[in-house]
């Protein structure tokens, strides 16, 4: 399924058989028109009464797990579980997905983790592999180092293209080369335009994906 932006417009979402086609966010909904009719792929008109509707629904339902929540946006928000073990924060957050699906019909998927950065591509890796009970633990993963090699660095927040094609010209590809990369190389520069301020920007960024001061 492709969801069309107002008027029609561009493709605003795509389900993950669209994306495995090559569609990209964004593209302009009549240069693709013709390939997803040939491949039967359901296309629908933005409702945006309605997404903001089910947001709210998510949203009060995820408010009574913690009073700690930072919606992030119209789909996205961070829950502060701070408090829980490995053990019972994987069941309380399978918990909180079995109670969204049960009072919305909505799947979701959570990431737990120690940071943001951590916590939105635990996130991702919950839904792109399909694990079960919709909840990854990326701080409870038994090889890590695994996991994080198969994981872009572009597909990290917080980078940008221009950014991930420079890192790439450092043989910088995936997270785990980023997490382990040399606080002293990474303040030459590549993480802003403003030399003075690259060494705290990459202090700052390498916390952000490290979880502790670099």
């Amino acid at each position: 399924m492709a969801v069309l932006s107002n008027n029609d417009g561009c493709i605003v979402a795509r389900s993950n058989e669209v994306k495995a086609l090559g569609i990209p966010m964004g593209v302009p909904w009549f240069k693709v028109k013709k390939q997803l009719q040939r491949q039967d792929v359901v296309v629908v008109s933005s409702n945006y009464a309605l997404y903001g509707d089910m947001s709210g629904r998510v949203m009060n339902i995820l408010g009574q797990f913690t009073s700690d929540i930072e919606i992030y946006s119209i789909d996205e928000a961070f829950l502060d579980l701070s408090g829980f073990n490995e053990t019972t924060i994987d069941e309380y957050a399978r918990g909180i997905v079995c109670q969204v699906k049960k009072w919305t019909g909505i799947p979701v998927g959570i990431g737990i983790a120690p940071t943001k950065v951590l916590a939105k591509l635990a996130n991702r890796i919950a839904k792109k592999w399909k694990v079960p009970g919709g909840v990854f633990d990326i701080g409870g993963a038994e090889n890590l180092d695994n996991v994080l090699e198969q994981i872009g660095v572009g597909d990290l927040w917080g980078i940008g293209k221009r950014l991930s094609e420079r890192l790439n010209k450092m043989n910088i590809f995936n997270a785990r080369q980023l997490r382990d990369l040399d606080l002293k190389y990474s303040s030459s520069g590549v993480w802003c335009c403003n030399a003075a301020d690259s060494y705290g920007a990459a202090r700052n960024f390498l916390y952000r994906v490290r979880g502790y001061k670099a």
